[in-house]
């Protein structure tokens, strides 16, 4: 009995310890956050999160997921071989106008708890989206100007002293 309780134990405690990995702990992502910043309405945007295996045994992405159908992610359903990576493309569709903060869920075979990065942005009606694309080179115009450095050229300076007299009557 005592043979029974132990080897129950022991396969609850591998049981335990399997739930307890952290994503953190298999791999790592080169950023947590993309600001797309201001973007054009209707115009799709995308960037990509790069995800390493640190670990020495193979990681497989089970799935990624996002919070809204505007997000779609893509991935390799390979497994991430040890030390290598491999990038995760998240597109955004930008058909609504406002500010948006998008969660994408990167879930790992194995691994109970899932790894957040995010999206975020701000979305423009075309005209203001132009606008300020205009009003962002005139912006760096003005910067490349300030940069630059002006020398000052020597000049001489003469001083004419006059006197002056006046005569009171």
């Amino acid at each position: 009995m005592k043979k029974l309780l132990f080897m129950a134990a022991v396969l609850f405690s591998v049981a335990v310890n399997a739930q307890e990995k952290k994503v953190d702990d298999l791999v790592k992502l080169n950023a947590e956050k993309y600001d797309f910043g201001k973007i054009k309405k209707d115009i799709p945007v995308t960037t990509y999160f790069e995800i390493t295996n640190t670990t020495s045994a193979p990681v497989i992405i089970e799935s990624v997921t996002a919070s809204c159908g505007c997000t779609t992610p893509e991935w390799s359903k390979e497994p991430l071989a040890a030390g290598k990576s491999t990038k995760i493309k998240v597109g955004y569709n930008a058909a609504a106008l406002n500010s948006f903060t998008k969660d994408v869920y990167i879930k790992l075979a194995g691994v109970s708890q899932t790894k957040i990065v995010k999206i975020t942005g701000e979305v423009l009606e075309p005209g203001a989206y132009d606008s300020y694309v205009k009003g962002s080179k005139k912006v760096e115009a003005t910067k490349v100007q300030t940069s630059t450095k002006v020398t000052p050229k020597k000049t001489k300076t003469t001083t004419k002293t006059t006197k002056s007299t006046s005569k009171a009557g």
